[in-house]
């Protein structure tokens, strides 16, 4: 003890020296008159630019919406939809110069940055503390392929469907954890969709608050045959699970409700927890698809979807996939695919905007299915039906 007290003396006298010996730190400079001068004609240009841009841009994107609710109204009373029913030139794009650094602003986020989306490591630190859920992982992936495909053919979902799915937003050999956008050179999300049909935070949310009955019946009912420590840990989730549900049912029972719990609160942050439960996560996947099925059987769609067409309402909603489904195939390739997304939705996907119309859009996700259903982790899930 006396050893280490004597260094450590030794290195305080030592770091209050060179503390002391080092030279004072001087504030930067302010910006040059000049330096200022610019930045304000370049913010004036940028401003103008963006407000023209803007005005055009919420103008195509408002009658995208309009389009889109004579729709509706058309098919409620089983009126043919045409090809004036959608909006037939592509959205605008800024061409503009971009924001200027104000030379003034403190270090940290500029004026256009947004908040980083939660990671996994967010959705379990948030289960367990508003919650107390902690999801049972699966010991492998294959442990995962085979509840989701268990659970799947349960459904009537058919191994063309979930593969099909599962190749186009994974690549082909994704993991049950996957989240949109990240990977081991690049730590940050687009998105905080999960899983391998990339459910969002607020299909979790939404998921929950309708169907959370029937998970907590098969939770309880798998219960039933265990015992023992297996048993504790068992009923330990679903008691986290009804917390969960009463959580998503805190809101009324509408999509816009479900994406303010999702993205705004620390609850709907952890929500998203559920995914990577082995017990949960399959059913939730397949429940969103089935969904799908079943809404588009309810707009008198009768044939069976096929993977390219499940894939269509998951990727831009039943709503709008099914609209795309049941279009001609001549207006296929002239219908922009920016009449099926919300502006900030279509921003953000490269697939919408580089394929420019419906039929681009079905050729690429069809096209990327065949490749992808190649790949190893594809051929793994195939073999588990």
């Amino acid at each position: 003890m006396k050893s280490f007290g004597h260094f450590h003396v030794l290195g305080l006298i030592a770091a209050g020296f060179l503390l002391a010996a080092a030279p004072a730190r001087t504030q930067s400079a302010p910006p040059h008159a000049a330096a200022i001068a610019d930045y304000q004609a370049r913010l004036a240009q940028y401003s103008l630019a963006r407000r023209a841009y803007d005005e055009e841009a919420s103008a195509y994107w408002d009658a995208v919406v309009e389009k889109r609710r004579q729709r509706n109204a058309k098919r409620r009373i089983n009126a043919p939809v045409e090809l004036d029913d959608y909006v037939l030139t592509q959205p605008p794009l800024y061409s503009g110069p971009p924001r200027p650094v104000d030379p003034n602003a403190p270090p940290g986020p500029g004026p256009d940055d947004k908040p980083p989306i939660p990671l996994i490591a967010d959705f379990l630190k948030n289960a367990a503390e508003q919650f107390g859920f902690v999801p049972q992982r699966p010991q492998s992936e294959l442990e995962f392929k085979k509840a989701y495909a268990q659970a799947a053919s349960a459904s009537g979902l058919t191994r063309d469907q979930i593969v099909g799915v599962y190749a186009f937003e994974t690549g082909g050999n994704g993991t049950y954890d996957m989240q949109a956008g990240v990977s081991p050179t690049r730590p940050r999300a687009i998105s905080p969709a999960v899983g391998y049909n990339q459910l969002l935070s607020t299909n979790s949310v939404s998921l929950l608050a309708e169907h959370g009955g029937r998970l907590l019946g098969m939770l309880r009912q798998k219960s039933k045959m265990l015992s023992g420590d297996a048993r504790l840990t068992m009923d330990t989730k679903i008691e986290a699970l009804k917390r969960m549900i009463a959580f998503a049912r805190s809101v009324p029972n509408h999509w816009n409700e479900h994406d303010k719990l999702a993205k705004g609160t620390a609850g709907g942050i952890g929500v998203h927890a559920v995914l990577l439960d082995r017990d949960l996560g399959p059913l939730l996947q397949v429940q969103k698809l089935i969904n799908s099925v079943r809404f588009a059987r309810g707009k008198h769609h009768a044939a069976p979807l096929s993977a390219a067409e499940l894939e269509l309402m998951n990727l831009t909603g039943d709503g709008n996939g099914i609209d795309m489904i049941l279009m001609p195939a001549a207006l296929r390739a002239r219908v922009p695919t920016a009449n099926f997304f919300q502006q900030s939705g279509y921003e953000r996907n490269p697939v919408a905007r580089r394929t420019g119309v419906v039929a681009g859009l079905i050729a690429d996700i069809e096209g990327k299915m065949r490749s992808a259903a190649q790949a190893p982790g594809a051929k793994d899930l195939a073999a588990a039906f």
